[in-house]
């Protein structure tokens, strides 16, 4: 079953979290907008989510990817192909996490962070609110 990945995170217009309802085995987002509910495809929201976030990676690759080596420890020529492998399928680990969905204390700790997304009736994602990084201010 497909999971709605930024649950707790999509607001409205009016700054109002969307709860998640499922029609059939579809995760969407419920948005009331003068009376009516919108469900909104989950996986449309989260897709152009995501591709932000896609573009964002391969447009800083290689500094991605060597923070990654020093994460981790690592600084060798094989560790470095593999990681740049990685970044390049990003599609595939798109694809996976809609199966596993993002854990719940990691959704909050975005949340606490300031992350949100908020989306229209249509599921266009209007505003994408990233977390600061404290120390620039």
């Amino acid at each position: 079953m497909r999971r709605a990945l930024f649950e707790g995170l999509v607001k409205d217009s009016n700054g109002a979290l969307l709860p998640v309802a499922y029609v059939g085995q579809e995760p969407t987002y419920v948005l009331i907008e003068d009376g009516f509910k919108y469900h909104v495809d989950a996986q449309k929201v989260d897709l152009q989510v995501l591709n932000i976030f896609r573009e964002q990676i391969l447009e800083h690759k290689d500094l991605v990817s060597s923070a990654v080596l020093k994460l981790i420890g690592q600084d060798d020529l094989f560790t470095k192909a593999a990681v740049d492998a990685q970044l390049r399928n990003l599609d595939q680990h798109f694809e996976r996490l809609f199966e596993v969905g993002i854990p719940e204390p990691v959704r909050q700790y975005l949340g606490m962070l300031g992350f949100s997304i908020t989306i229209d009736r249509h599921g266009d994602v209007v505003d994408l609110t990233m977390p600061v990084d404290p120390l620039e201010g």
